[in-house]
C-alpha cells in the first residue's frame, strides 16, 4: 500500500461552507495555518486552538465558488460537527461571513498513492470539484461529490475502497495524528509535529498565537508525539491508554507518556503505536510499557525515529 496507495470514502466527516467578503480574513484569526494559501487546487490543514494554543479540532481548508459566489469550503472529523460550529461562530461578530452546515450535502473520497491518479482523472459532474490534500502520509486528492449525483463511478482497475479499520492501521503506520487520539484539549499543536505541516508562523494573529510563538521561540514543550513499536517480548497488541516508562540506572521506575493509537503492522505482525512521551525522553532508544502504575508487568517498546 506505501507504493499503490488507496482510496476512502470521507463522506462522514463535518462539512461546512464560509462565504461573505470577510471569510478569508475571518477564518485566518481562528486557525494556526495560512488560510490565503487555501486555492480551488490544493486544500490548507490547520489546527482550531483555543486561548491558551491547545487543540479545539484540525480542518482542511480549500476555496471553491458556488454558482457566482465564492466560498471557503471545510471539513473536520464526524465528532466534531456540533462543538466546531459552536467554536467558530462565537468569535463571527461583526464579519461578513456566514457559516453554513452542508454535511449532508457533499460526499467526500479520497484517494493517495497512485490511486490518487484515478481521481484527478475522472470526469466529473456540474458543481463536483477536486482538490490536493495531505491526509494520510502520502500525496493524494479530495473529490467532493454532490449527494444528489449519486455515488461516483469506480475506474477501471481500481480496488475497492479502504475500511475504517484499515485506514486508521494505515495512519497509524504513518505516523500522522488525529482526533481526538493525538489531537485533543491536552495538546499543542507542535507537540504532535505540525509545526511544518500545519503551522505559519508569520501570517498574523489568530486565537492561541502567543502561546504557540513562544513555543516555537524556547523550543520547550511538555511532551513530544513519538511512533513505538513493540519488540519481539511484546507480542500482544498494546492498547491507547497504556503507560510508558523510563528505567533509571537504579532501576527505579517513572512515568513519562502514554499510548494514544496502535495496531499491529500488517507487515511484520509486531505492535505498533502511537504515543505522548516527556520532551526529555523523545529521543530515547526504547522505554517499557505497562497497564497500571505502579507497574507490576512491562514491555519493551522501541520509539522509532523515521
Amino acid at each position: 500500500m506505501s507504493q499503490q496507495g488507496g482510496y476512502v470514502n470521507l463522506s462522514a466527516r463535518s462539512k461546512w461552507l464560509l462565504r461573505g467578503a470577510d471569510r478569508v480574513r475571518y477564518l485566518n484569526g481562528q486557525v494556526t495555518n495560512n488560510v490565503r494559501a487555501a486555492t480551488e487546487t490544493r486544500s490548507v490543514y490547520a489546527c482550531v486552538t483555543n486561548l491558551k494554543g491547545r487543540v479545539e479540532g484540525d480542518i482542511f481548508i480549500h476555496a471553491s465558488a458556488i454558482g457566482d459566489d465564492p466560498v471557503l469550503v471545510v471539513d473536520a472529523e464526524p465528532g466534531l460537527r456540533e462543538p466546531l460550529s459552536l467554536r467558530l461562530e462565537r468569535y463571527i461578530i461583526a464579519d461578513d461571513v456566514e457559516l453554513l452546515d452542508v454535511t449532508e450535502e457533499w460526499q467526500l473520497w479520497h484517494a493517495f498513492g497512485e490511486e490518487a491518479t484515478q481521481y484527478h482523472e475522472m470526469a466529473l459532474p456540474e458543481s463536483a470539484h477536486r482538490a490536493a490534500a495531505w491526509r494520510f502520509g502520502l500525496e493524494g486528492v479530495d473529490l467532493w461529490w454532490p449527494v444528489a449525483a449519486g455515488d461516483p463511478p469506480l475506474a477501471e482497475g481500481m480496488r475497492p475502497p479502504l475500511t475504517s479499520e484499515e485506514l486508521e492501521t494505515w495512519r497509524i503506520c504513518a505516523g500522522v495524528p488525529r482526533w481526538p487520539n493525538e489531537l485533543n484539549p491536552e495538546a499543542f499543536p507542535p507537540e504532535a509535529g505540525l509545526q511544518e505541516r500545519g503551522m505559519d508562523y508569520a501570517k498574523g494573529c489568530y486565537i492561541g498565537q502567543e502561546i504557540l510563538s513562544r513555543i516555537k521561540t524556547t523550543g520547550k514543550m511538555p511532551q513530544s508525539l513519538v511512533r513505538l513499536q513493540g519488540n519481539g517480548d511484546a507480542a500482544a497488541l498494546f492498547p491507547a491508554g497504556a503507560l510508558l516508562f523510563h528505567q533509571k540506572e537504579d532501576g527505579i521506575l517513572t512515568k513519562v507518556g502514554h499510548v494514544t493509537s496502535a495496531t499491529l503492522h500488517p507487515g511484520h505482525g509486531l505492535p505498533v503505536g502511537l504515543g505522548y512521551v516527556k520532551q526529555a525522553f523523545a529521543s530515547a532508544h526504547s522505554l517499557l510499557l505497562a497497564f497500571e502504575e505502579p507497574p507490576r508487568i512491562t514491555f519493551e517498546v522501541d520509539i522509532l525515529i523515521s
